[in-house]
């Protein structure tokens, strides 16, 4: 075996430990913590049956790949919660130093790609970073809104909270944001499963 196969199949089983890293969110109706690998294969598929809802014309190639790769830095930077205000302060150093050594074990042309991919994710710049974001937030609001909200009532998450975190998600997708993510927030507003004030 010739080394840049070896160093392709290090990657690939290396990526394996993403099953491992539990997210916040819950599997619809009620189900256990989801992984950061459904999450992402969630993401991806998502991506290519709402594309027709991006604000532009996007690669959507492109943008499944941006999916299905964004998370697997937290094999060693953990998953930060999104409504975690301390825990995001680290996040971004702790995911470059991660993203150096887990691409970095792939051959150089292909670990180069990658991490530029996962840069041009980070910095929100193209309609494809854009579009990704937007399943990104748009994934687990369905996840949660098909458990009554349970995740935001568990960790006491207050409306402002969710408009913050969602808002952006117009950059991707301003139809998205308002057909799907608004109602949901407002409906679980009047449910007081988010907090008000």
């Amino acid at each position: 075996m010739n080394d840049r196969l070896q160093q392709q199949l290090a990657f690939a089983l290396e990526i394996d430990k993403e099953k491992n890293i539990l997210r916040q969110t819950h599997l619809s109706e009620h189900g256990r913590r989801e992984n950061d690998a459904e999450h992402a294969w969630h993401m991806a598929i998502m991506s290519w049956l709402l594309r027709e809802y991006a604000n532009e014309e996007v690669d959507i190639a492109r943008v499944m790949l941006m999916c299905l790769i964004h998370d697997v830095v937290e094999i060693d930077a953990g998953d930060t919660y999104a409504y975690d205000a301390e825990g995001l302060k680290t996040q971004a150093a702790r995911e470059e130093a991660a993203k150096k050594r887990i691409f970095g074990l792939l051959p150089p042309d292909q670990a180069e790609q990658l991490m530029a991919l996962f840069d041009e994710f980070e910095a929100w710049e193209t309609p494809e970073s854009k579009f990704a974001h937007a399943m990104d937030n748009l994934q687990p609001i369905l996840l949660n809104n098909s458990n009554g909200g349970s995740d935001w009532r568990e960790h006491g998450v207050s409306a402002e909270q969710v408009y913050g975190r969602q808002r952006p998600t117009t950059k991707g997708s301003e139809q998205l944001y308002r057909d799907v993510i608004e109602p949901i927030i407002e409906e679980h507003i009047e449910r007081g499963n988010l907090r008000v004030g």
